[in-house]
């Protein structure tokens, strides 16, 4: 009795401890639940630009420089103003031009005197050989004379334009409307032909913006330029040093000829009004260019994004479970990135918790935690 006894504990312990060894491995094999926090994936407009360094530019100007010698003796205009075409700014000392311009339409008056003379004798001398009552000899020196008299008028004229074009030269006047700098000379100042600056006249309104943009860019530049934007079309966009934004809007204006070779970078320019007379050339700024991928898009937030060998994914939610989903990405906007292709827009994507999810893991779906507040 006492070894049946003994065989049925000894065979209830063997139970026993396979029965907890059992309930051990089950509990081993059990993965809970992750816990994540999740965001609902829509179509949203996204309008985000991108930026370019940038420099104001007159569309024109022009330094002036005096084309004649002599001391000033006239100054014009206030600096810094606004002068309109033709307006007189400066003046050379003009008394010696003014009396060099006299002297030619003098001699023009001579030559052309002497030419009536010539032509005269020329003419006289002419009937008489038709009549055979002169010598060919004084008929030969009188066309000769005639055709020398014909050539101190053309000389004469010649002088006469080049001393108008130096008394013309003498007055200094603007070359279009615009605004002129601070003067390089003041009055009596002696200038020299060609070389001495005298001032730089440009124009205000509109002004150019100029930017460089990379090659690959330049196809899409080209489809902006020949797009027809309107006065009021927010695809350029301008902020000023003090990152205030301008109240007008741009279009493209001038693509450079060429790609520079060692940077790989081509000028643009864009147009914009200036009414204000805010923008000076020399004004640095910044142009914001409206992305390509503006517009209704599908954006999620980055964070949602895991990476994996240079290919990116998601985790959309089926009833208590996750599928992973392959997405093509677009540009980032602020703390979001565009999905071009992986997702329809109606899913439900994992925002936190995807570092512990695989293809196919259940989850249970928690109350994104409230950020602490900071005194």
């Amino acid at each position: 009795m006492y070894k049946i006894t003994h065989i049925i504990i000894h065979f209830a312990l063997i139970a026993g401890l396979l029965s907890c060894s059992g309930n051990t491995a089950n509990k081993k094999t059990e993965v809970p639940a992750v816990p994540v926090t999740v965001t609902n994936v829509r179509l949203t407009k996204a309008i985000f630009y991108n930026l370019y360094p940038a420099n104001i530019a007159a569309l024109k100007e022009v330094e002036l420089r005096g084309q004649v010698g002599g001391y000033i003796t006239g100054i014009y205009f206030i600096e810094g103003k606004e002068v309109h075409s033709g307006e007189k700014l400066y003046e050379i000392d003009r008394r010696k031009y003014e009396a060099t311009y006299k002297e030619a339409q003098s001699n023009v008056k001579i030559a052309e005197a002497n030419l009536e003379k010539v032509q005269r004798d020329a003419n006289r001398y002419t009937d008489l050989a038709s009549q055979d009552a002169v010598a060919k000899q004084l008929l030969d020196n009188s066309i000769t004379d005639l055709e020398n008299a014909k050539q101190q008028v053309d000389a004469a004229n010649s002088e006469l334009i080049k001393a108008k074009t130096d008394f013309d030269y003498s007055l200094i006047n603007s070359p279009f409307d615009g605004t002129i700098g601070f003067s390089g000379v003041r009055l009596g100042t002696l200038i020299t032909p060609g070389q001495t600056l005298l001032n730089t006249v440009s124009s205000d309104d509109p002004m150019g913006v100029d930017f460089e943009i990379s090659e690959t860019e330049l196809s899409r530049f080209r489809q902006l330029e020949n797009a027809g934007i309107s006065a009021n079309d927010t695809t350029f966009k301008i902020t000023l040093p003090d990152n205030s934004t301008y109240p007008f809007f741009g279009k493209i204006s001038v693509i450079d000829r060429a790609v520079d070779q060692q940077t790989g970078t081509i000028r643009v320019r864009i147009t914009v009004p200036n009414h204000e007379k805010i923008l000076k050339p020399g004004m640095s700024c910044k142009v914001l260019v409206l992305n390509a991928y503006a517009g209704q898009q599908i954006l999620i937030p980055f964070e949602t994004v895991l990476e994996q060998l240079s290919e990116y994914f998601v985790y959309i939610i089926k009833d208590k479970n996750v599928q992973q989903v392959k997405v093509s990405l677009g540009p980032r906007v602020n703390s979001n990135v565009i999905v071009l292709k992986g997702l329809k827009g109606d899913e439900t994507i994992v925002v936190d918790g995807i570092q512990k999810l695989h293809d196919g893991s259940e989850i249970t779906i928690a109350q994104p935690q409230k950020q602490q507040q900071h005194n």
